[in-house]
């Protein structure tokens, strides 16, 4: 692992665990793109920079080169207007109008560590040594303006993370039209893309297609990051599958607008960029100020979908994450929210948490409704007071009887929103965004506050603490139920409207940092209408995510599915809710509702209050043994086996890192009369290992893998049923 600069070669070599990324200096001024794939020990650059000429459209402007064009060059960071009629990763403005630059090659650094992004989310390192850090700095002399292109390499993980900062040092006022965080050309090579695209109640859906002649893109303009797309992308061969291939990833630390997409030339060249969406963007940089973009995080894989969302999963788990729970195992709780809706008063809260403390639950969650006036979604936003006519005694009160059945407490929050029927709006009717004199468009019944505004942050930061200190609260469900319109800000002048949308993500960030420090025995989940706000952005302050306002069994294998292509099991939240499912109408057994559930932290949106006796018994069963397997599914290595898009069978594994326990489950969608056989093959076993299959058979880990496990026939016979399978390591010590 290292990054160094080969002086004969004139390249930077980057080499992570098991990858290769290389970048090199043209003529001594442009910066290109080389190499990033599998490893590759003493590079010689020279046979790697391959070149053809090309006509008269592009020809050279270089007279050492008659080979050289911009147009044509693989690039590292694309600008624009001087001849590279591909998509640019920068656009910056003149005073006199001109978009025009030209960054050429500077000078490097290279030092250990990952550097802190201002303001932004960022992974980061525990201790100098796991990682170094690359800066080359490209400068316009016209402008007077430099570029400076970051790059870390850990030494445990195939990850490149990039981002970028422009510098004005020049006497101009300027204004940045476009910065990306990556740009990145590839030679030629027969790619397909993989999104997440997916709706409200049906989240990242797996979408895969060639890479054919034009721009493919994924992108939010909606001011989150979207249930519409989610701010990751891959590039795979296509013989790529779950276990071998190549996989090339791309995923933003970025909670807000950003844009993903990858433009073929005319040449079957890829270019691929990430970054802030330049849609409705403009930055004005004044004289000595400077912008810096989120991280992209590439993750490469040689061993196909699965090996690149391990690498993800390890990396935001450890790396992104912070603070007590980020490898602590979560609580089992219970969510009152499809169990009462907006009904309840302290009585039957509290009846709610004694029924469940006796089946083992850990946790009860208060949801909307406590505050204010609330017993509808139409009013009391922003008016962050106990509801006294429901919670007569408040919060403190309500928290110690719940304590007292042995369990924690929890509250939900909607805190970026508020509701013109509220006593906030009608002192503050300008902290909410807006444009003059065009109507607020409400969604939900409620506006958007503008968290580009001090004022706004320090009343927000306030009136959350003061909630939180004012009861033993132990987990905060973080809302927001709505995108953003009419985009612009009372404070902000004319020629700053456009700064709006990233200005609100970095004062949502700055609250998120402020509040998560002050309480750090929290138990923080993100939420955004379900999981309209799933991405690395949040996880750095929240390491857990509602995975979708979605909680039907059948619904959420897809949902959770697509979600781990990305994103480790302990940042889902999974909730088993009552039948007839509330969003889709279906009927399914409690048993396959629970098994689905258990895929990542496991709890209840129901009012067991109301549950039969049978029903409470399963409940105690399934919460006693997801506590067996807790550890183990959040923090295990997770394989998929077998696609919902494939057939009626989906399946999964959650190996330990040891390889010595491991606990698969199966789930079948639809049945036929008559069906086949069926079985699963499963996946990071020890070859070599004797398992014990569910306290029963003795099978060695490469009949497992190879052969598999049969699907119990009455499991592939039925609808909706489900299957678990718990392997434990033979202990050779152990008398027969």
């Amino acid at each position: 692992m290292g990054i160094y600069y080969d002086e004969s070669q004139k390249s930077f070599i980057l080499q992570g665990r098991h990858s290769t990324y290389i970048a090199g200096v043209v003529h001594g001024r442009y910066l290109a793109h080389y190499y990033w794939g599998g490893q590759v020990k003493n590079p010689v650059v020279r046979q790697i920079d391959h070149k053809m000429g090309r006509p008269c459209t592009h020809a050279a402007f270089l007279k050492e080169d008659p080979l050289f064009s911009l147009d044509t060059m693989p690039a590292e960071y694309a600008f624009y207007g001087t001849s590279d009629m591909r998509m640019p990763a920068c656009q910056i403005e003149q005073e006199n109008g001109s978009r025009i630059t030209e960054f050429l090659y500077d000078s490097y650094r290279i030092f250990p560590g990952v550097p802190k992004l201002e303001g932004l989310p960022c992974v980061y390192t525990e201790s100098d040594g796991e990682a170094e850090t690359l800066v080359i700095t490209l400068k316009d002399p016209l402008l007077n303006v430099s570029l400076e292109l970051y790059y870390s390499v850990f030494e445990e993980y195939d990850v490149v993370i990039r981002s970028a900062k422009i510098r004005n040092h020049g006497t101009e006022t300027l204004r940045v039209l476009r910065a990306l965080s990556m740009c990145m050309d590839y030679p030629e090579d027969p790619f397909e893309m993989i999104s997440l695209p997916g709706s409200w109640t049906r989240e990242r859906r797996i979408v895969r297609r060639p890479v054919v002649r034009g721009v493919q893109s994924v992108e939010s303009r909606r001011g989150a990051s979207s249930h519409a797309y989610n701010p990751f992308f891959a590039l795979v061969s296509k013989d790529t599958n779950e276990k071998q291939g190549e996989a090339y990833g791309f995923s933003l630390v970025y909670s807000g607008n950003f844009y993903g997409g990858v433009e073929l030339n005319q040449y079957e060249n890829p270019r691929v960029v990430m970054g802030i969406n330049p849609f409705d963007f403009r930055w004005k940089l004044a004289p000595g100020e400077s912008f810096t973009t989120p991280q992209a995080v590439l993750a490469y894989s040689d061993q196909g979908l699965n090996g690149m969302s391990q690498t993800y999963h390890k990396l935001y788990q450890n790396r992104l994450a912070r603070g007590k729970y980020k490898r602590m195992e979560r609580p089992i709780l219970i969510n009152n929210w499809e169990g009462t809706y907006f009904d309840f008063d302290e009585e039957k809260i509290i009846a709610i948490a004694r029924e469940a403390s006796k089946l083992g639950i850990e946790m009860l969650v208060l949801d909307d409704g406590w505050f204010g006036k609330r017993d509808n979604d139409d009013c009391s936003l922003g008016d962050w007071y106990v509801n006294k006519r429901k919670l007569p005694n408040g919060l403190g009160h309500l928290a110690e009887e719940i304590n007292k059945t042995g369990m924690k407490f929890g509250i939900w929050l909607e805190p970026e929103a508020i509701s013109p029927d509220s006593n906030l709006y009608r002192a503050h009717p300008d902290w909410c965004l807006h444009v003059p004199n065009r109507r607020r468009t409400e969604a939900r019944q409620e506006l958007l506050l503008d968290y580009s505004r001090k004022d706004v942050r320090e009343y927000i930061i306030q009136s959350i603490s003061n909630v939180l200190r004012s009861a033993n609260i132990e987990y905060v469900k973080w809302d927001m139920n709505r995108n953003m319109t009419e985009i612009g800000s009372a404070l902000l002048e004319p020629d700053r409207q456009m700064e709006t949308a990233h200005r609100y993500m970095l004062g949502l960030y700055e609250v998120l940092e402020a509040i998560t420090s002050a309480f750090p025995n929290v138990l923080f989940e993100s939420c955004a209408g379900g999981g309209g706000r799933f991405d690395p952005g949040m996880m750095h302050y929240m390491p857990q995510n509602w995975t979708s306002d979605d909680t039907d069994g059948l619904e959420r294998i897809k949902i959770q599915y697509g979600t781990s292509y990305v994103y480790p099991l302990s940042l889902m939240t999974n909730h088993v809710s009552a039948v007839p499912n509330h969003q889709t109408g279906r009927t399914t057994s409690l048993d396959f509702r629970g098994k689905v559930a258990m895929a990542g932290n496991f709890g209840y949106e129901l009012d067991v209050t109301s549950m039969s006796e049978e029903e409470k018994q399963t409940v105690r069963e399934q919460v006693a043994l997801y506590k067996s397997i807790r550890s183990l599914v959040q923090y295990g290595t997770f394989y998929r086996l077998l696609s919902p898009y494939d057939g009626e069978g989906t399946a999964w594994i959650i190996v330990s890192d040891d390889r010595k326990e491991a606990v698969a489950f199966y789930y079948q969608r639809l049945t036929t009369a008559n069906p086949p056989m069926a079985r699963m093959r499963l996946d990071g076993l020890d070859p070599d290992q004797t398992y014990v299959v569910d306290g029963k058979d003795e099978l060695s880990g490469s009949q497992l893998m190879n052969y598999g496990i049969n699907i119990d026939n009455q499991v592939v016979a039925r609808d909706f049923s489900s299957m678990m399978v718990r392997l434990r390591a033979k202990d050779p010590d152990k008398a027969d």
